[in-house]
């Protein structure tokens, strides 16, 4: 015979302290949303482009058959030694990088000092300076960026004694800058405000002990 087995449940404010932490738990083993790193991603594109970088990109085919320009970032996080985060692109000069960077991010100290040291070192080679970051190995962070600087001078001169080390040690100090974004976002999102957010937007149900039910 078939049994009609009836099961009080409850929404996320109505659970007592102990069924909360159970129920946030529950929802912080399901991960982060789907590509949660994207407003990030869009954050830094904008920064590099600021400062003169050009990310490389490479295609992403979609589910409508056509393709999407993905920007080649990377990271691995955030719990081990080597997690980090790098990016490929072409640095150039950018003229007023280090006055815009100030109006598009205000209060962030780092990026004032990367753009000041690109200008700077810039300057010292009559704005003649680029260079290509590209990624090598199987670790993503500042350190599996290769950086090749290389001077556009008519006259062959070479950069001066120190612009690889500037421009080598800023392009990195971004990826690590990049990292702590994403390792903020990832923290904020992993947080039991933002969770409990999500279970209640969502509207999800639970036994009195804190379960998931349906």
């Amino acid at each position: 015979m078939p049994e009609i087995i009836c099961t009080t449940v409850y929404q996320f404010p109505e659970l007592s302290e102990a069924a909360k932490e159970k129920a946030r738990s529950w929802y912080r083993e399901l991960g982060a949303h789907d590509d949660w790193w994207d407003a990030v991603y869009e954050d830094f594109d904008r920064v590099c482009e600021i400062l003169g970088i050009r990310l490389k990109t490479t295609p992403v085919r979609l589910m409508g058959g056509g393709t999407r320009a993905k920007p080649s970032i990377w990271f691995s996080g955030f719990w081990s030694q080597g997690d980090g985060a790098c990016y490929e692109g072409y640095w150039s000069h950018s003229k007023g990088a280090a006055a815009r960077i100030r109006d598009y991010a205000p209060t962030d100290a780092t990026l004032h000092g990367i753009a000041d040291r690109l200008q700077a070192i810039q300057r010292r080679n009559f704005y003649q300076l680029a260079a290509e970051a590209s990624h090598r190995g199987r670790y993503y962070n500042e350190y599996s960026m290769s950086i090749d600087v290389t001077r556009d001078s008519p006259a062959w001169q070479p950069p001066t004694e120190d612009g690889e080390d500037v421009v080598t040690e800023a392009l990195r100090d971004l990826a690590r800058w990049l990292y702590r974004q994403l390792e903020a976002e990832y923290e904020h999102l992993t947080s039991d405000e933002a969770i409990e957010e999500e279970i209640i937007v969502n509207a999800y149900t639970f036994t009195e002990g804190g379960r998931r039910f349906g």
